[in-house]
């Protein structure tokens, strides 16, 4: 097949061999680079003419990259170097994956016959290699090739691509290019490729088993299709390539023998599930296999067609397997010189092993005996602290005895301030997910804080019932457990199996919140049903009935028909919708079709004309009520006033104007009004008096209004019945695709329906005018201080607010319908209800009390709402419910209001506001001062936590750490679908290849709380909480090293005279002030990220990386006196260390902290550093000159450690020559020479005056303008091999230069280059230029001591 393609702007065409992709490069090369072309009618079989051309004029191109390349010529662009090498990697990539994608029967068949199972496992190989390169070039979310967004070189490489990940890669076979299967998606959806319904393979075939042999033993291809069995085989294969890489890197045989063993389980995993693991043919297999070569075969002109990938194919595969047999043999070279050079190896490892099993003996020791320790009970430490930090080991026991002991709770008539906080509560139902993890790690951050600095801190723990989620749970179970349907049960006996599955089941997530070291006050635990929250629920509900702010009102909800209860705008999701998209909808055995605007004529009364009207929901035409039009569209000036007739039931239906809801300009002009079933309409409805007709039954079936034709059809299928009566009778007249916004229950993920229902309502128009109020006035405060504009938006636009639940867990509404004897009955709940038959009373008999006097002389009875209330109703008294309202308890008077409501700005409004609102109006205050609102946690990519994605972590995977093989299982216990599963597993075993590791508790809350910064999104990474992992064993360490040299004897002195002590311990105490100060203030701002900031870096960076190291060789010297000081200075820097981070890490502090002695007059007879003050800036502790001083000497100790890295210095010693060149330059490090020479690595530090002074053989570095560092080199370096690196360095930013300068040298560079890229070359092109210059000064440097 050939393709002819011409530009319009030259007489010349360009023919292409390679058919329809070519021409679909070419095209989108045209439009990316902003070429004209004109398409004309093919002319001749197999072309595609753009543009009449003469054959002679004619180029031809082989391969539509090749094409590309002229076309980009002719339009002037010249070509990069990496565009033309991405062009080139195009056109192998489309010749290899035609071997895979054609089956032989379109490709090219080779000069030299090839087996076609060889050549597929050849192409196999070369591909393989190249979507190694490729995934590597886009790891990190890069969404093109070049940078910017997607062009050219992007569309050439996607073109090529996109048969393969669409016909052959499946899910398992994609997991090792998770990053090039998204980019290749994104080109497709983004670029003018004609990608129209593109999607990726969806089930692993042949490619498979190729897949999964990559690696020794792994797994190619699953025989069965379960979403199980993909996820195990998923596994199999991230195993494999695991052991795969640590046979390359020649990991010990111990090492790799243990993850083959996992490898094996793994398999024996599938087979479990009835799958079966095919491993990839052998070499040898192959050429067994091979097939009898056919005769060469020649094209039609004679001429023998040169060889297809094959051959470039197998010289790629000889040169890597050359090079990794080469890489072996050079490996096992070394390892053998490393051998012969230290005979004593073997006893050496003997003896490591042995200490190791050791230490693993007395950790294994420890940890019995610490989760031996009786529940509540102090742990008691042992003598010797395990050499290496261990989470479980350290969190075990302490929260228990923190609870016990009673530190949580706040002493009532206390003089101390109070500081009170509610705990958002979490479902019932609920497992903790990291979105708990990170409110709760802030919470009680906060809340340690305050009780650490003189606060009377409460923390009120509790659950919601969680109305809808909770009846969900127990119906199900009762069906699959009995078989029984809550109605076979009756109300009463449901909710009380509801309450029996609370108390067995419900509180799981409030054991967890202890996992996390919340320090709540379980002894105040409230539960949202509980009958001291019940009470308060009633009280509300009559009090504000009472004030005229909930009424009964017959309205639109939101109706889910697959719970038969109306929901809360929070419990719907909207998505967007493409034209004639195809969707899933529960109940339904066929996909119902969605973005449609189907029209349709309704026929005037007077029979002499027609109206059309258009809607995406055609079925709600059934209980239409009115045409409307605009009153100033003189197409329809004629109608006003008149009347159409439906076609099915022959209702008579007014013509309305209404210019509120009519766009004239939109479609027709002409608009249906359904006022039971559109919130548009239904406004409409009541502005123009219409009748409102219902045709949906709560379950979602047509009901009688709708028609004997249609009624008892479920909607979406009368959907589809309603247009074919419409094409019969003649009215039908067309569809086309309209984007539009579908709301989804939340829960069912049913297609949410407008219902019109009687419903108890409350008024929010003058609570959410109070509430802004509050806000504008600083009674409340709403943090970051920008989320306010967000707060006043929403509660100047609100809207009533539903709370009926056609549930029966929940509070029951205590009203009452009234029935009179002898009057005509009406159903409360249906159209036929009496709004003013209602009766609101706290129980049956007063309902009937106020009924009887209603209604005097006539026999009246009463019946109690069966619906109950939102939810959200009595989560928004929590805050003053807790404590005991309406009653005036204790509690109320001491702890209400609140001082922080801290929650994720998600929830601003659907809670926060309704907190604020409801208590403003029923206590008369405001029910907290302020409002912390914290970012979402998403992925370490940036997406959003989705079970679909596999990026729902639990935090105690992370804490307890979890293999990848079980964390793919728990993808088997929940909803997904068969392909939901496997793309998780896929996202799962790209992000974790090795599971995730234990990382405690200590290292999540930190990590969560070092995140978070105000109004952003956070972005967890797993492999950063395993950071602080190894920081926590950093702690750990120091703590060792300062119970070694503190002695066993050591007791703190009361007082300090700072100013006598050395310059280390005056500096490191100035640095714990400010790191005191610094962490304070932030704290009382919430700044969370520089309150982490400021600990980790005094811990890490000032007392371990600095003071630590300092004391060393003073301990080791054997100064008793000047040790003391030291001592004493660790001592603080430790203690206040342990106290300053205590809140954000509870269980390694209080851990460290009880193994030292208490600081006389600061923590005498406390027992818990969770008690104990926390730490404040002393004016006394300040050293202004020693911070200047250890400043100085740091910048020459930093010179001198990038020196010993220059030089690739080790254990050399090498004597520093400090030249300063100004008096006060030489007095500060003059006194410091002891310093430099310890964390510089220096045999002796001497301070010159003039450069003359330092001896031959130093290199040299300034420091800064007052001070140059000399480093005596001679005799401890090879200068051949130093100036040889140089020169390599030399040649290599020669190569980068040069690159950089043609590219930038290029005609129009300045013209089609975008200023950001031109400014960041420009800074590239300064920074490489500097660089060179530095490593030739360097170079000269060293051939002075070559000479």
């Amino acid at each position: 097949r050939r393709t002819r393609v011409c530009a319009c702007w030259s007489a010349m065409g360009i023919v292409v061999k390679g058919g329809s992709d070519g021409r679909t490069l070419v095209l989108a090369v045209a439009k990316l680079s902003n070429v004209p072309l004109a398409e004309e009618p093919s002319s001749g079989a197999g072309q595609v003419t753009l543009c009449e051309t003469s054959s002679k004029n004619e180029v031809v191109a082989e391969g539509g990259a090749a094409a590309a390349r002229l076309l980009l010529a002719r339009s002037g662009t010249k070509t990069k170097v990496c565009m033309t090498a991405w062009l080139d990697t195009a056109d192998e990539l489309a010749r290899l994956v035609k071997v895979w994608t054609e089956d032989g029967a379109g490709a090219v068949q080779p000069v030299v016959a090839v087996p076609s199972e060889t050549r597929k496992a050849v192409a196999r190989a070369a591909l393989e290699a190249r979507l190694k390169q490729l995934e590597a070039h886009l790891a990190g979310g890069k969404g093109s090739l070049l940078g910017g967004a997607p062009g050219v070189a992007d569309a050439a490489v996607a073109l090529a691509l996109a048969p393969l990940y669409a016909k052959v890669l499946g899910p398992a076979a994609r997991a090792s290019t998770p990053s090039t299967a998204t980019w290749l998606e994104g080109c497709m959806a983004k670029l003018p490729l004609q990608a129209e319904g593109f999607t990726l393979c969806a089930t692993d075939g042949a490619w498979a088993p190729a897949t999964a042999s990559a690696a020794p033993g792994a797994a190619g291809s699953a025989s069965g299709g379960s979403a199980e069995v993909q996820a195990a085989v998923a596994a199999v294969a991230a195993q494999g390539e695991k052991v795969k890489s640590m046979k390359a890197s020649g990991a010990g045989k111990d090492a790799i023998k243990a993850e083959v063993d996992k490898l094996l389980a793994l398999k024996a995993k599938v087979a479990e599930l009835g799958g079966e693991v095919t491993p990839a043919p052998s070499s040898k297999e192959k050429g067994k296999k091979g097939e009898a070569a056919p005769a060469a075969k020649a094209d039609e002109s004679g001429e023998k067609k040169e060889l297809d990938p094959d051959k470039e194919a197998k010289r790629l595969e000889k040169l890597r397997l050359k090079e990794e047999k080469k890489a072996k043999a050079a490996a096992k070279a070394a390892k053998a010189a490393e051998a012969a050079a230290a005979p004593a190896q073997p006893k050496e490892k003997k003896k490591r092993e042995k200490k190791d099993a050791g230490e693993d003996e007395a950790l294994k020791e420890a940890l019995e005996k610490a989760l031996a320790t009786p529940k509540g009970d102090k742990k008691v430490l042992s003598a010797d602290m395990p050499k290496a930090y261990n989470p479980q080991l350290v969190e075990s026991a302490w929260y228990e005895w923190w609870e016990k002991s009673g530190h949580f709770a706040p002493k009532m008539g206390s003089p101390k301030p109070k500081f009170v906080i509610v705990i958002p509560p979490p479902n019932v139902t609920g497992a903790l997910h990291i979105g708990h993890a990170l409110t709760n790690s802030i919470q009680d951050t906060i809340i340690r804080w305050r009780r650490m600095s003189g606060y009377e801190a409460l923390w009120v723990p509790g659950t919601d019932h969680a109305g809808i989620a909770t009846q969900t749970v127990v119906e199900k179970k009762l069906m699959r457990e009995k078989g029984l349907k809550r109605q076979d049960l009756g109300r009463e006996q449901f909710v009380a199996e509801t309450f029996k599955w609370k108390n067995e089941y419900g509180n799981k997530i409030c054991n967890q919140l202890r996992r996390l070291g919340s320090s709540l006050d379980w002894s105040r635990e409230r539960f949202t049903m509980d009958a001291m929250l019940s009470k308060a629920v009633q009280a509300a509900f009559l009090k504000m009935h009472g004030k005229g702010l909930i009424y009964r009102d017959n309205r639109l909800v939101n109706w889910s028909t697959r719970l038969n209860t109306a929901i809360s705008d929070i419990e719907v999701d909207y998505v967007d919708v493409a034209p004639f998209t195809m969707m899933s909808v529960p109940g339904y055995a066929d996909q119902v079709e969605f973005g449609v605007l189907t029209s349709f004529a309704y026929p005037l009364e007077t029979g002499d004309g027609e109206i059309v009207v258009a809607t995406t929901r055609v079925e709600t035409m059934l209980g239409d009520t009115a045409v409307a039009v605009h009153p100033e569209d003189p197409r329809y000036a004629h109608l006003h006033g008149k009347f159409v007739v439906h076609p099915f039931n022959g209702r008579r239906i007014p013509i309305i104007t209404d210019a509120v809801l009519v766009d004239m300009s939109f479609g027709t002009g002409a608009v249906k009004i359904t006022p039971a079933h559109d919130p548009n309409d239904f406004e409409t409805g009541k502005r123009h008096k219409l009748e409102f007709i219902s045709v949906f039954t709560e379950d979602g079936n047509i009901n009688h209004h709708g028609g004997a034709q249609f009624e008892g059809m479920p909607r979406f299928k009368a959907r589809v019945q309603v247009v074919e009566a419409l094409q019969a009778k003649g009215l039908f007249r067309g569809k086309e695709g309209n984007e539009m916004r579908l709301g989804l229950c939340s829960r069912s993920k049913d297609i949410i329906e407008p219902m019109l229902k009687p419903q108890w309502w409350v008024s929010c128009g003058q609570m959410a005018a109070d509430a802004c109020a509050a806000a504008r006035d600083g009674r409340l405060e709403i943090l970051p201080k920008f989320m306010e504009a967000t707060w006043f938006r929403w509660l100047e636009d609100i809207r009533d607010w539903c709370i009926s639940r056609q549930l029966w867990w929940g509070h029951r509404i205590p009203a009452y319908y009234v029935t009179v004897e002898g009057e005509p009955g009406t159903e409360p709940g249906t159209s036929s209800e009496n709004l003013k038959s209602w009766i609101v009373a706290p129980d049956e008999a007063a309902a009937l009390a106020k009924a009887q006097a209603a209604y005097p002389g006539k026999k009246v009875s009463v019946k109690q709402d069966e619906d109950v209330l939102d939810t959200w109703f009595s989560s928004g008294l929590f805050p003053f419910s807790v404590f005991g309202w309406p009653d005036q308890t204790p509690d109320l008077a001491e702890f209400y209001p609140t001082s922080l409501l801290e929650t994720g700005h998600d929830i601003l409004f659907f809670w926060v506001a309704r907190m604020v609102m409801m208590g403003m109006c029923l206590t008369g205050q405001v029910p907290f001062k302020q409002v912390y609102l914290h970012a979402m946690v998403r992925d370490a990519h940036g997406r959003k936590m989705s079970k679909s994605l596999g990026n729902v972590i639990d935090p105690l995977q992370v804490i307890e750490g979890i293999s990848l093989k079980d964390l793919q299982a728990t993808l088997l216990t929940g909803n997904l679908d068969k392909k939901e599963i496997a793309k998780a597993a896929e996202g799962q075993a790209a992000d974790y290849p090795d599971g995730i590791p234990a990382c405690g508790t200590d290292a999540l809350r930190f990590a969560l709380c070092s995140y978070t910064a105000q109004g952003r999104d956070i972005n967890l990474d797993i492999l950063r909480v395993n950071g602080y992992r190894q920081w926590c064993n950093k702690l750990w360490n120091a703590i060792r090293f300062a119970i070694m040299n503190l002695g066993d004897g050591f007791s703190p002195s009361a007082g300090l005279d700072v100013g006598k002590l050395p310059l280390a311990c005056r500096w490191v105490l100035s640095r714990l002030n400010h790191a005191n100060g610094t962490t304070a203030t932030a704290m009382g701002k919430y700044d969370f990220r520089t309150a982490t900031d400021s600990v980790y870096h005094f811990w890490q960076y000032e007392l371990c990386d600095v003071f630590i190291e300092l004391v060393k060789p003073v301990a080791a010297a054997g100064n008793a006196a000047l040790l003391q000081t030291y001592r004493e200075a660790l001592y603080r820097c430790l203690e206040q260390g342990l106290r300053l981070l205590h809140p954000f890490m509870p269980f390694v502090t209080e851990e460290l902290w009880q193994r030292l002695p208490r600081m006389p007059g600061v923590c005498d007879g406390i027992a818990s550093v969770s008690l104990a003050p926390y730490p404040e800036a002393d004016q006394a502790y300040e050293a202004p000159q020693a911070e200047k001083t250890m400043q100085a000497l740091q910048a020459v100790i930093g010179a001198a450690r990038s020196m010993r890295g220059s030089y690739s210095l080790t254990k050399q010693r090498p004597p520093l020559y400090v030249l300063c060149r100004t008096d006060e330059a030489a007095q500060l490090l003059a006194s410091g020479t002891a310093e430099v020479a310890c964390l510089g690595s220096a045999e002796s530090v001497a301070v010159i005056r003039s450069a003359s002074e330092a001896p031959e053989g130093c290199a040299q570095v300034v420091v800064n303008g007052e001070v140059t560092l000399f480093m005596m080199l001679k005799g401890m370096i090879d200068p051949t091999a130093e100036i040889a690196k140089l020169d390599k360095k030399l040649g290599m930013l020669a190569k980068s230069l040069s690159s950089l300068e043609f590219q930038m040298g290029m005609a129009d560079y300045e013209q089609k280059t975008p200023e950001n890229v031109r400014v960041a070359n420009a800074e590239k092109k300064s920074t490489l230029l500097a660089e060179k210059a530095a490593t030739e000064a360097a170079k000269v440097e060293m051939q002075k001591f070559a000479v």
